[in-house]
């Protein structure tokens, strides 16, 4: 950005301060979410350490993981997808605001460091159909971030959506893994052999693991995966703080 834009911005920042994007309560510093709402955003401390599905207390391994363990090495999923960060990746994803996406971003860069730093982020692809309907991929753009403050490397053109596939949402664990088998392919091997695969919201983690079973295939020697959030099991969602509808998305689509 040039001197001249940033004082710009800067300037349009005081006459106009930012606006929260949940309540539309004043923002914190030039972040479009106010304090009280970025404090409502559940961190994803007690989890799985393997799939980082929340629980009541930390452990090495949940049942699932101990019945079947997922492909990949490592997890890094700083965040509980409840509210208000499942209503800001709603906007973000399926709206088409952008705004929502940077302040997604801007909270996963503050949330901490992962536990293992990969050679390579490769983000999880959209298929060329959803990508063209979309605008964005939503992966790609929670990376680049994370990419430039962490000082690696990104690469989207490692994977590639093979075919496309209906929505995950309303999918059970069974049938989300098969929604995906096959789904995803190596389109240019990687010089470099950790990789760390980004995406933004993990549920059950059948698209991440299908993406790192390519890879370890392909020969990638270790396979990490990162998502924004992790979806928790249907009653933990439940009980989770429940809040009304974001305000109009006219201001900071």
């Amino acid at each position: 950005m040039s001197p001249l834009r940033a004082w710009l911005a800067a300037a349009g920042r005081f006459v106009l301060p930012p606006r929260c994007i949940v309540c539309e309560g004043h923002g914190s510093g030039s972040l479009e979410l106010c304090d009280g709402c970025h404090r409502s955003l559940v961190s994803n401390v007690a989890c799985c350490s393997r799939c980082a599905l929340p629980l009541p207390a930390m452990t090495p391994l949940c049942g699932q993981c101990q019945t079947k363990p997922p492909p990949w090495h490592d997890v890094w999923v700083p965040f509980v997808y409840a509210w208000p960060l499942d209503a800001l990746e709603s906007r973000f994803k399926f709206s088409g605001s952008l705004a929502a996406g940077r302040v997604l971003a801007t909270c996963w860069l503050s949330s901490g460091v992962p536990p293992v730093m990969p050679d390579l982020l490769v983000p999880v692809p959209l298929h060329a159909g959803r990508l063209r309907k979309r605008g964005y991929n939503q992966a790609l753009e929670l990376t680049r971030p994370l990419a430039r403050h962490l000082g690696l490397p990104l690469a989207h053109d490692v994977l590639t959506r093979a075919r496309p596939t209906g929505a995950q949402t309303e999918l059970d664990a069974a049938a989300r893994a098969t929604n995906v088998h096959a789904a995803f392919a190596v389109k240019r091997m990687p010089a470099q052999k950790h990789v760390a695969i980004v995406d933004d919201v993990m549920t059950t983690g059948a698209t991440l693991a299908e993406c790192a079973r390519v890879l370890l295939a392909a020969g990638v020697a270790r396979v990490d995966v990162w998502a924004l959030a992790r979806t928790p099991l249907p009653g933990q969602r439940n009980a989770s703080k429940v809040a009304g509808p974001l305000p109009s998305q006219g201001r900071h689509a």
